[in-house]
């Protein structure tokens, strides 16, 4: 029995020097990573051998064999149904299992979406920022880095896609179901992944975007209804960063039907107006003192209470 058990023991400890070795970052096959620079990806380790193609920061790759003489190969997701399988110089190549790996992607990412900002910024800078800061949270699920990072990545897509949607002439129609509008499925990964989050919140106010009016073209219906879901907003996501935000845009939305009612003829509903986009600033300013937007609503205030316009070209 001892003897039997002593070689229970042995087993396990070759096991776990087995498994060791395996989960080391420069040797894993079949391990997940990406890189934080751009790379070559050649036929064979060698320099000098045949170009494959060029890896972009934050591309998805998979070790394929142990790495040898700094050399990785890999299998480099590319795009849509585009695989490339090479050998790549094993630097800048983080592995999931690097020590502060998340913290590295993430700090690369926020490089690249700093240079997406300026003026004469490298070319595809906003693309590298969206796949890095998407690998943070592919390849360190359980970084404490991971709802911000998918966040990031769903918000740099979602301003891409909304620069296109937005240069379309369907954007100016009224009612916002006749255009095509910013893909949602990131956003809604966000607060499904990470309930009850800041992140959450602010993927969530992204989401009522999708809904509101190209031009209201004078109508009432488009402002009151777009009122109603920042004010739905706000009920339902009091702790939001987004939430004073959504009582402001809804605040302006109330003032101006004071005066698109007048236009409609319809004077009681721009009196009742005109009384909910004040008791919506004075929300602001009472609940969100320390933002902006309680300075801001105490200006929109000032307007409605005075009768000023605060919709269209009126000049008194």
């Amino acid at each position: 029995m001892r003897v039997a058990a002593r070689a229970l023991v042995f087993s396990a400890v070759l096991l776990s020097l087995f498994l060791a070795v395996v989960a080391t970052p420069a040797l894993a096959a079949g391990e997940h990573g990406t890189l934080v620079r751009v790379a070559e990806i050649y036929l064979s380790p060698d320099i000098n051998s045949t170009k494959m193609a060029e890896v972009e920061r934050g591309r998805e790759l998979v070790v394929l064999e142990n790495s040898s003489g700094g050399w990785a190969h890999v299998e480099a997701f590319l795009g849509p149904e585009k695989t490339v399988s090479g050998w790549i110089l094993d630097k800048g190549f983080v592995r999931s299992t690097n020590p502060d790996g998340d913290k590295i992607v993430f700090g690369e990412a926020a490089d690249s979406e700093e240079e997406a900002s300026r003026r004469h910024g490298r070319k595809g800078a906003d693309q590298d920022a969206l796949r890095l800061y998407y690998r943070v949270y592919d390849l360190f699920p359980n970084s404490p880095l991971a709802a911000e990072s998918l966040y990031r990545a769903a918000d740099i897509k979602w301003q891409i896609e909304r620069a296109d949607v937005m240069s379309r002439p369907s954007a100016k129609e009224r009612d916002p179901g006749l255009r095509e509008g910013m893909n949602e499925e990131w956003m809604k990964e966000v607060m499904k992944k990470f309930p009850g989050t800041k992140w959450a919140n602010l993927a969530a106010f992204h989401l009522i975007e999708n809904k509101l009016c190209g031009e209201w073209q004078g109508s009432s219906k488009c402002p009151d209804k777009e009122a109603d879901h920042y004010e739905k907003y706000a009920a339902d996501r009091p702790g939001s960063p987004a939430a004073p935000q959504a009582l402001y845009l809804a605040a302006k939305r109330r003032a101006a039907l004071v005066d698109i009612y007048k236009t409609e003829e319809q004077g009681k509903k721009a009196e009742e107006s005109k009384a909910r986009a004040i008791a919506l600033t004075q929300k602001i300013v009472q609940q969100y003192p320390q933002t902006d937007w309680a300075a801001r609503a105490q200006s929109l205030m000032f307007l409605v209470q005075q009768d000023v316009p605060t919709f269209g070209n009126a000049v008194e």
